[in-house]
């Protein structure tokens, strides 16, 4: 059997979903863009989206809840200068498609934006191949699904005595996207997603405390192995016990030592919403024309990278037809570079870097991370947790909050340890570490060689759209954080 090249494949599946049940063909989209185009406009493009959901959860032992969604329509824009019409529909009839165009062409009806031309020929789009087409939901049936999350609850309840409850859930996703750009581009992506997540609960002594475990990824859900579901389990046991025994912590300025993996969500929050192209173009970043300047310690390197194999964050192409890319935004402490849209690169004169993302068809495309993490130095994890003489080691990260014109943040740690004279001394609870991203990454004055991405739990928030994301750091040793704590 002859197979078709990837990209070419996934245009095919796209156009089979959200085309041709519809009786819509390329003329179709063709013509929805000429209408659009009949005003002066920079950009337009249509955006077709099918999506499949499943998810299922237990808790004491009983399946709780069973869901399956399906969702579709399109996207239609228009973009003059700064300014954007928008229209969607989840109807995916001709009619809809064109009613649509009619009401974003008269964006740019006064104006003095260049008027798009309308290729005469649809050309293909470069794209990558970082995971297969795989339908998740139907990579297992019913019964399969639901011995996984009993599965879960035995491991985690044989593992310790005070495991009181557990709660398991698995969620699995189809969404298939097709672009179609004034400019003649096509481009289409299958993009599989699934995540597994564990919660224990722990008491001793009428005290009760909380850990957590999971990931997923771009794959079937029979990536769920046994080795895979002990590692969520042990995780998130030994968080809920850890916490059993935590004692609460003295606030004041310390060092403060970050562990590898999911900490990076500090580096997410702190540093990669600040280096999004719209909030510099706009000069409302901290990081607004710095390029080229020192913003971080020697041997700090950060890269948003979209082309990591099967990760939750990573995109064949993005949500404007771009291929994803490895954009090196902080070189050895100095900016290199922002991520961008296909809007906000026009607007600064650079070229989109395959970062223009939106959470549906109903939403609006804008710069947004997708696996943004640090590099690897050259410090064991042992060295630097043995050089602090009095302060904090934080391996685990619950919720926190940032202020991208400031670059202030506030974060959670909700495993963190004390130590002194580079000896852990107790588990730590209710410790909060607050900064200003941009001041942080200049105190960095240890890295590890240990880099870890995030096991893939990550979801990023931004003017109220959610996109699955990916985070990653080695071993911090940060100089001079302020610690906040209840004791």
């Amino acid at each position: 059997m002859i197979s078709r090249e990837p990209t070419i494949e996934r245009l095919a599946i796209a156009q089979s979903l959200m085309l041709e049940p519809f009786g819509l063909a390329e003329s179709s989209l063709a013509k929805a863009l000429a209408m659009i185009g009949e005003h002066r406009v920079d950009d337009a493009d249509l955006y077709f989206q099918t999506t499949r959901h499943e998810g299922w959860s237990l808790e004491e032992g009983i399946v709780k809840s069973g869901s399956f969604s399906i969702d579709q329509g399109v996207g239609v824009r228009a973009v003059a200068g700064e300014k954007t019409a928008f229209a969607y529909s989840d109807d995916l009839s001709e009619e809809s498609l064109l009613d649509a165009a009619r009401t974003v062409r008269t964006i740019a009806a006064a104006g003095q934006n260049k008027r798009v031309k309308i290729a005469r020929a649809p050309r293909t789009a470069g794209s990558r191949l970082l995971y297969g087409l795989t339908d998740p939901i139907g990579s297992l049936d019913s019964t399969q699904k639901v011995a996984l999350l009993e599965k879960v609850e035995k491991l985690a309840r044989a593992r310790d005595p005070r495991i009181v409850q557990v709660m398991a859930s698995i969620g699995a996703e189809y969404d298939v996207v097709l672009v179609a750009r004034a400019d003649g581009t096509r481009a289409a992506d299958v993009r599989p997603l699934v995540r597994m997540n564990v919660t224990v609960i722990a008491e001793q002594d009428g005290r009760r405390e909380v850990g957590t475990g999971g990931g997923g990824g771009r794959f079937g859900l029979g990536y769920f192995q046994d080795d895979v579901i002990d590692s969520y389990v042990t995780q998130a046991v030994n968080a809920a016990l850890t916490n059993l025994e935590s004692r609460p912590v003295a606030a004041g300025e310390m060092t403060v030592v970050l562990g590898p993996g999911w900490p990076g969500v500090l580096l997410h929050e702190a540093v990669g919403h600040g280096l999004e192209g719209d909030f510099n173009r706009k000069g409302s970043s901290v990081f607004a024309g710095r390029i080229g300047q020192r913003v971080a310690a020697k041997g700090v390197t950060v890269l948003d990278d979209g082309t990591i194999p099967d990760r939750r964050g990573s995109l064949n192409v993005d949500d404007e037809g771009h291929a994803s890319q490895r954009n090196v935004l902080i070189e050895d402490g100095i900016l290199r570079g922002y991520i961008q849209d296909s809007m906000n690169a026009r607007l600064m004169g650079v070229k989109p870097t395959g970062n223009g993302r939106r959470e549906s068809y109903a939403s609006v495309p804008m710069p947004r991370m997708t696996n943004t993490y640090m590099l690897a130095g050259d410090k064991p994890r042992e060295e630097i947790v043995a050089s602090i003489k009095r302060g904090l080691y934080a391996t685990n990260f619950g919720g926190g909050q940032v202020d991208i014109t400031s670059g202030k943040f506030v974060f959670s740690a909700s495993e963190a340890f004390w130590v002194e004279n580079g000896r852990i001394q107790y588990p730590v609870k209710g410790a909060t570490i607050i900064g200003n991203g941009p001041d942080a990454l200049t105190r960095v004055t240890m890295i590890g060689n240990d880099m870890e991405l995030d096991t893939g739990v990550g979801v990023c928030g931004k003017e109220g759209q959610s996109v699955p994301v990916g985070v990653g750091q080695p071993t911090l040793r940060i100089e001079r954080l302020t610690v906040g704590g209840t004791a």
